[in-house]
C-alpha cells in the first residue's frame, strides 16, 4: 500500500522562553475566534504600509529569548512505513510528535494526517489518575473516537498484554511507572489507530516488556499501519523502523534508511578520535582489582600507512597498539581485547595465548601489536574494550578508544553498497552450481 498516511510540509515551532501561559474565560476564547480574521487583515495592511512581506512564512520573526524548536521540517510517510525518529535532547523529536498529535499548533507549516491517530508521548498521557484502569481503557477509547462495543472487543486482549488483570479496578494514580507505561502503551496499540506514535516511553518497562512492545509495533506495521518511533535505543530504532530521521536543532538533517542515519547520528555524537588514549582514569577500571599487577595504560590506532588516527577508510589494513605494565614478573596472564558495535555488540575478541604470544611476562613496561589485515570491519563507528585476567590480574575496561569505518571511492557512488544490514562484510565466495 502506498498511499500517504501522513505528510509534513515547511514545518516550524517557535516557543518563547521562559514565557508563562495564561488562561482565558470561555467568554474570551469566542471573542478572540470571532475577531482573529479582522486582526489578521489589519496586521496584513499595517505590514503593507510598511513594506515588509506579507506571506506567512516570513511574518515570524525571531525576537529575543525565543527559540525554534522545528524549522522547515518536511517528509512524507506512507501507510504500513515504520519510521525512527532520532536526535540529540532538545533536537525537536518531541515537539515534532506533538503537533502531529494535535497537543500544539504548528507556528508555520502544515500537516496532512490521514487516518486516526493514537500517540503514547508521556507515560500516562490521558489517563484521570481518579479513575481506575477499566475505566481508563474505555476512556482513552472514546477520546481515539470508537464506539464502547469495539473497545470491549479488545478490552480482554488490552489487558493481557499489559498484566495489570489484579490491579484493572484500582485508581491507576496507584500505579506504578511501569505499569502505568504498560497500560498505557496497551491501549495505544490495541485500539486500531491508523497512525501509532511513540516517544521513548518504553524505557520506563522492563526488558521483557521492551521487547513485547518492539514486536507489536513491528506486527502493527505490518497490518498496513504507520509507526513513528522516537527512542534513544538505537538498537530498538534498527530493528523496528528500516528509515529514520535524523533530526538536529529543529532541522532534518538526514532522511534514509536507518542503519546509514543512526551511523551517522552515532559518529557525530563521539568526538573524533585521535587514535590515541591513555586509560589511566579510574572511572574506566571500575570493575577491575584495585591492586591488579598488571594494568593497561595506552591503545592507539594506526592506518595502513603507520600514522595514529581514528578514521579508518574501509577495506584499509590497520594495527592496533595496545601498552600496559606488569609490577612484577608474570607468570600467567591473558590478555585481550575486543571490538565492540556502538550499540554495545561486541564483534569479536583476541587474546594474546591464542596468537604465540606465550602467558609469561616480564616486570615493567610491554607493547602488543595486533594487524588487522584485512579488514572486515564495515563502515560505522566501533569501540575497544580491554581486558586482562590471570594470577593476580583482573584488568577490565568495557569502552576506551573509538574509532571510525568510513566509506571511500565508489563506495559513496553506489547506494546498495552503502547500505549494509551488519558490522562486517566477510568476501564470501559465491559460485553458481
Amino acid at each position: 500500500m502506498n498511499a500517504i498516511a501522513l505528510r509534513v510540509e515547511n514545518l516550524s515551532k517557535i516557543y518563547k522562553i521562559g514565557q508563562t501561559v495564561g488562561y482565558n474565560t470561555i467568554r474570551e476564547s469566542l471573542t478572540n475566534v470571532m475577531t482573529a480574521p479582522f486582526r489578521s487583515l489589519r496586521q496584513m495592511g499595517d505590514r503593507r504600509r510598511k513594506g515588509e512581506a506579507t506571506s506567512p512564512r516570513s511574518s515570524v520573526s525571531s525576537p529575543p529569548n525565543t527559540i525554534w524548536a522545528l524549522k522547515d521540517v518536511s517528509f512524507e510517510v506512507k501507510h504500513g512505513e515504520a519510521v525512527g525518529i532520532i536526535g540529540r535532547n532538545g533536537s525537536g523529536k518531541s515537539t515534532l510528535l506533538k503537533v502531529l498529535s494535535r497537543i500544539t499548533a504548528p507556528t508555520e507549516g502544515r500537516v496532512e494526517i490521514r487516518g486516526r491517530v493514537g500517540s503514547l508521548l508521556e507515560v500516562g498521557t490521558g489517563f484521570h489518575p481518579e479513575l481506575t484502569g477499566r475505566e481508563n481503557i474505555y476512556l482513552n477509547g472514546a477520546v481515539l473516537g470508537m464506539s464502547r462495543a469495539e473497545v470491549k472487543r479488545k478490552f480482554d486482549e488490552i489487558v493481557a498484554f499489559a498484566e495489570i488483570e489484579k490491579f484493572l479496578d484500582t485508581p491507576v494514580k496507584r500505579y506504578s511507572s511501569g505499569m502505568y507505561v504498560r497500560l498505557a502503551f496497551s491501549v495505544a496499540a490495541h485500539l486500531e489507530p491508523k497512525i501509532l506514535l511513540v516517544d521513548e516511553v518504553l524505557a520506563v518497562g522492563d526488558v521483557q516488556f521492551q521487547k513485547k512492545c518492539l514486536g507489536k509495533m513491528s506486527n502493527v506495521a505490518s497490518e498496513g499501519r504507520t509507526v513513528l518511533f522516537v527512542s534513544h535505543n538505537m538498537a530498538a530504532v534498527r530493528e523496528l523502523c528500516p528509515r529514520a530521521i535524523l533530526l538536529s536543532d529543529g532541522r532534518t538533517l538526514n532522511d534514509a534508511p536507518s542503519p546509514n542515519v543512526i551511523s551517522e547520528y552515532l559518529s557525530a555524537q563521539s568526538d573524533v578520535s585521535s587514535g590515541d588514549m591513555a586509560v589511566s582514569d579510574p572511572l574506566l577500571r571500575r570493575n577491575s582489582l584495585p591492586n591488579s599487577r598488571f594494568r593497561w595504560t595506552r591503545v592507539t590506532i594506526k592506518n595502513s600507512e603507520g600514522r595514529v588516527t581514528g578514521l579508518l577508510k574501509f577495506g584499509e589494513p590497520f594495527e592496533i597498539v595496545l601498552q600496559g605494565v606488569a609490577d612484577s614478573e608474570l607468570t600467567e596472564v591473558r590478555a585481550g581485547f575486543s571490538i565492540d558495535s556502538v550499540l554495545g555488540v561486541a564483534i569479536f575478541n583476541s587474546f594474546q595465548i591464542d596468537n604465540g604470544i606465550p602467558a609469561r611476562m616480564p616486570a615493567g613496561q610491554i607493547r602488543f601489536c595486533v594487524r588487522m589485515d584485512p579488514n572486515f570491519l564495515a563502515p560505522g563507528l566501533y569501540k575497544i574494550s580491554l581486558g586482562a585476567n590471570g594470577d593476580g590480574i583482573i584488568d577490565f575496561l568495557p569502552t576506551t578508544l573509538q574509532f571510525t569505518v568510513s566509506t571511500a571511492g565508489e563506495e559513496d557512488k553506489n547506494p546498495w553498497r552503502n547500505y549494509h544490514g551488519g558490522v562486517m562484510r566477510y568476501p564470501c565466495r559465491w559460485y553458481i552450481e
